[in-house]
């Protein structure tokens, strides 16, 4: 009975086993398979050289408005927000001593015109004439610079950012009475990487946008570059002139400035076939062997555009690498390539 039940398992057990030999044959057959999969050929192409960077728009020039010493404020002309010409009058200080020079001014004038008939005719010394004439030029010179710091005008065409007194106030030369910035055009710094120092020069122009301002687009000019380098950043300062003449842009605001630096020609691969490895932004491909063999190969990659990568180093043009079936490849397998 004993005897019977052993042969029994041992049927069963050749009959389990020849029965699990059929379902492992597929299983190794996958295993074995030579991986399928598409290559691309490394071309090169011209490749646009340009760059965003940020910047905050300034006013191209900000004045400040105030007389050269202390006093009353009689009139003030403008408002916060207002728009300005050069030489439009924007505030008066009290006119005491501004019209006591005036005076002066008349009387040595008078006096000058009498004293030169005189020295015309030989009845003063050329001393006494010249010395009349200076004072005349002094008084002169006293009344035009009390007027400019009595009547003040603007210097520039632009906005009115701040009133700082009231019409009445006594001028205390803590701030000025009015701020005008100009704002046609507006200037931004933009910084630089030094890498590309050599890369740009003045008068190229630059494209622009703000997010305040969606959907628009701005030109500019650089018109200055900044001769020295930030040791921090490693970055220098380009002066962009942007004219502005619809007075959109304002100062303060943010801006996203494109430099363009020409183009290069380089090798251009799908995004595909470039492999980041984990922990260590290293970028590799596998580069296809004329004997049916891949080879991982270390890559320094240079734009993202679109879904291609500029390959500034590590492929060759017309080398054949891979864009798909190649995420669990190793450097030496053999492959076949889907056509």
């Amino acid at each position: 009975m004993t005897g019977l039940a052993l042969g029994a398992l041992v049927c069963v057990s050749c009959g389990q086993q020849k029965s699990g030999t059929p379902a492992t044959d597929p299983m190794m057959a996958a295993l074995n398979a030579t991986p399928v999969v598409s290559v691309t050929t490394a071309v090169r192409e011209q490749v646009a050289r340009d760059a965003v960077y940020s910047a905050t728009v300034q006013a191209n020039v900000i004045n400040n408005i105030a007389p050269q010493a202390g006093g009353r404020i009689q009139k003030l002309n403008v408002e916060v927000g207002d728009f300005v010409s050069a030489g439009q009058i924007l505030a008066e200080m009290d006119r005491v001593q501004l019209d006591q020079a005036a005076l002066r001014l008349r009387n040595d004038e008078t006096e000058l015109a009498r004293v030169k008939q005189l020295y015309a005719e030989g009845g003063v010394s050329q001393s006494d004439f010249e010395a009349l004439e200076l004072a005349f030029k002094v008084s002169e010179s006293s009344y035009r610079n009390l007027e400019e710091n009595t009547i003040l005008r603007a210097p520039v065409s632009g906005v009115v950012s701040a009133r700082n007194y009231d019409r009445g106030d006594m001028y205390t030369m803590t701030q000025p009475i009015y701020v005008v910035q100009q704002i046609t055009p507006v200037k931004l710094l933009v910084p630089i990487s030094e890498t590309d120092y050599t890369r740009v020069k003045r008068g190229d122009k630059v494209s622009l946008t703000a997010d305040a301002l969606p959907g628009k687009t701005f030109t500019g000019t650089i018109s200055r570059l900044y001769p020295t380098i930030d040791p921090m950043t490693h970055t220098f300062s380009a002066e962009v002139h942007v004219p502005n003449t619809a007075r959109e842009l304002r100062p303060g605001m943010y801006a996203r400035v494109n430099v363009d630096f020409g183009s290069v020609e380089s090798v251009v691969l799908p995004d595909v076939a470039v492999l980041k490895q984990q922990g260590s932004g290293q970028r590799n491909v596998f580069v296809l062997r004329e004997d049916g063999t891949v080879e991982l190969r270390l890559v320094s990659v240079g734009r993202h555009f679109g879904t291609r990568y500029e390959i500034v180093s590590g492929v060759e043009p017309g080398e054949q690498v891979l864009t798909s079936g190649h995420t669990s490849l190793r450097s030496g397998d053999k492959v076949e390539v889907q056509r």
